[in-house]
């Protein structure tokens, strides 16, 4: 029981870094992608261990694994087209409108 708890705290304390880093470092995009993937390996490990408490199937995981290699994917070619069109990956270089 005291290692599902510290799996637990592992996980919350995961979370609760990547969405700081999120909030706090807004300046560049790759580090908020980071942060982004970060967030995203803190809730496999929670469904992981959430799968396992419950003996279910580990079948949801390739699925969300394939969904969070689309969103990284997704996230390194935006990146790829910012610095080939501005030159760095500053959020004050680009304007939106």
């Amino acid at each position: 029981m005291m290692m599902i708890l510290n799996m637990w705290f592992v996980f919350v304390m995961m979370f609760i870094v990547g969405n700081l880093i999120f909030v706090s470092k807004h300046k560049h995009l790759l580090i908020v992608l980071l942060s982004l993937e970060f967030i995203v390996l803190s809730i496999f490990f929670f469904m992981l261990i959430y799968l396992m408490m419950i003996d279910y199937d580990m079948y949801m995981l390739m699925v969300f694994l394939v969904f969070s290699v689309c969103e990284g994917a997704l996230g390194l070619s935006i990146l790829v087209s910012m610095i080939r069109t501005h030159g760095n990956d500053y959020f004050q270089s680009f304007n939106l409108l």
